[in-house]
């Protein structure tokens, strides 16, 4: 290309750039009444969950024992209601074996986040089976610890000056996209023995097992699992005067829900 050629490509380009920018009105700041406009306060119904009320319902363990030739069934339970912050816990558990109920008891209970992984509870427990009912004041600590370990440490305080704490400390391994195995330890020990609901002073029960779980959905999974639960010390030796089993290895399979 002859260099005037190039020229005057040149002189065209430059006039067409210098006359387009002559042209482009700058964009003013939003103003306070845009912005207000663009992001009202509630978002539209999306409000975060600290200023929102939201609930969680959460089956950890609906499942079928088999121990020693006899059938069981076992729930674990748990739902919140409130928002980041501050929620009102309601916690359910217990199970039978060979026709009748062996264990169940209830919480409720008010918790405050304390961090970002962990929060603090207090209220009350009720225990309604084996032998007469018993209220505890609790108070305890429930979060995600190093490594992903779910931990719960809950103590509580009876009439005539009873004491309990329980321990559970929960993993969850996942295999693949859909397959989780999932452990769990649990321990309970007492200040003072409670021969009326066969429980006697120290450590009390011991359950170490994992469970196997398939999610159909995040929200809804089968599993099976083989899990291993003694009674122990002072209450083994109640429930062995009363001719009740001290404890061992049961075959479980249930269900694991939330919404």
């Amino acid at each position: 290309m002859a260099p005037f050629m190039r020229s005057t490509i040149f002189l065209v380009c430059l006039a067409i750039a210098t006359a387009a920018s002559a042209q482009t009105t700058p964009v003013p700041p939003p103003t306070d009444e845009e912005r207000a406009a663009a992001f009202p306060p509630d978002l539209q119904g999306h409000a975060t969950h600290g200023e929102g009320l939201n609930f969680f319902v959460f089956v950890d363990q609906l499942e079928w024992q088999r121990l020693r030739g006899a059938n069981g069934f076992l729930w674990d339970a748990k739902t919140w209601v409130g928002g980041d912050l501050n929620r009102i816990w309601f916690r359910s558990e217990g199970g039978s074996h060979g026709g009748s109920v062996e264990d169940a008891e209830a919480h409720l209970m008010l918790g405050r986040a304390i961090s970002r992984w962990w929060d603090l509870v207090g209220g009350v427990r009720q225990d309604f089976t084996p032998g007469p009912a018993r209220t505890w004041a609790a108070v305890g600590i429930q979060g995600l610890a190093p490594q992903w370990f779910e931990v719960e440490a809950t103590a509580y305080l009876g009439e005539s000056a009873r004491t309990a704490l329980r321990v559970e400390v929960e993993y969850e391994l996942l295999l693949t996209d859909r397959l989780v195995v999932q452990p769990l330890v649990e321990v309970n020990v007492f200040g003072k023995a409670d021969p009326d609901r066969v429980i006697g002073a120290g450590l009390s029960t011991v359950e170490m097992g994992a469970r196997l779980r398939y999610e159909i959905r995040r929200e809804l999974a089968p599993y099976v699992g083989l899990v291993w639960h003694r009674r122990t010390f002072g209450t083994a030796d109640l429930a062995r005067e009363r001719g009740e089993d001290v404890g061992g290895w049961r075959l479980v399979t249930g269900l694991r829900l939330w919404f």
